[in-house]
């Protein structure tokens, strides 16, 4: 006699979920709206400068597939100045690292097996993953999915047509397209950085002179990895001295 209504309860609970979560879709979906415009515009920039370095079809592929603009611009911006795909694939690992303290942090408001898990991992996008974050270490993971739903389309049709009609555009150089590279990731150090205090200042500026003092002894790509390197053994320094205050030692 009792199952009926402890079915029922279930139900409705199930039920709830289903539509908050649609809600949060919807939210998302609504949020990540301008930021897909933005992307779009940057993934047609992407397109026309990856078209001469990489064909016409690896660029389109490479932003279906990896759909990480700093890791895509990194790659092609060593490629494009001559380095070897070693160098550029790990010049776009190293800047995706950062997904690796980002996923930490999301885990915890994650539910369902490890498939579903997964999908949320690779629904996880910079801006996707910093709206959804609802203070006290809590994220809304469908909140994050929603927004994220229109970058990935737009980022992969931008690419297209910035490939495709790359030709239409012409010279990337004569438009100042040349200067998306370093105007992409001067943005991301101010906006993800620099904010963070004198550390952060410092960490940026050793990784400059290094990358600066490297250019003319070794070959395209190397100064960029080199740079990167350096700033990932300050944070493994860091991390290190935090938990040794945290044990007394």
């Amino acid at each position: 006699m009792r199952c009926a209504p402890v079915a029922a309860t279930r139900s409705a609970t199930s039920t709830t979920r289903s539509s908050s979560r649609r809600e949060s879709v919807r939210a998302g979906f609504q949020a990540g709206l301008p930021f897909a415009v933005a992307a779009g515009l940057l993934a047609i920039s992407f397109g026309v400068l990856a078209r001469p370095v990489m064909g016409t079809v690896a660029p389109i592929v490479m932003s279906a597939v990896v759909f990480a603009g700093s890791a895509q611009f990194a790659a092609t911006a060593v490629l494009g100045a001559g380095g070897g795909a070693v160098a550029a694939i790990v010049a776009g690992i190293l800047l995706n690292l950062r997904y690796g303290p980002m996923g930490i942090a999301l885990a915890p408001s994650l539910r369902g097996g490890t498939l579903s898990r997964a999908a949320h991992g690779q629904a996880m996008i910079d801006a996707s993953w910093a709206m959804a974050n609802l203070g006290g270490g809590r994220f809304d993971p469908w909140f994050m999915v929603g927004a994220t739903l229109p970058s990935y389309p737009v980022w992969v049709v931008g690419t297209a047509v910035g490939v495709l009609g790359g030709e239409l555009i012409g010279d990337p150089d004569r438009l100042g397209l040349d200067a998306i590279f370093p105007a992409f990731f001067l943005a991301l150090l101010a906006e993800g950085e620099l904010r963070s205090g004198r550390k952060a200042i410092a960490a940026a500026c050793i990784g400059a002179a290094v990358a600066l003092a490297l250019v003319p002894l070794v070959p395209p790509g190397v100064p960029v990895i080199a740079a990167s390197v350096g700033a990932l053994l300050g944070l493994s320094r860091r991390n290190e001295a935090k938990s040794a205050r945290g044990t007394g030692e």
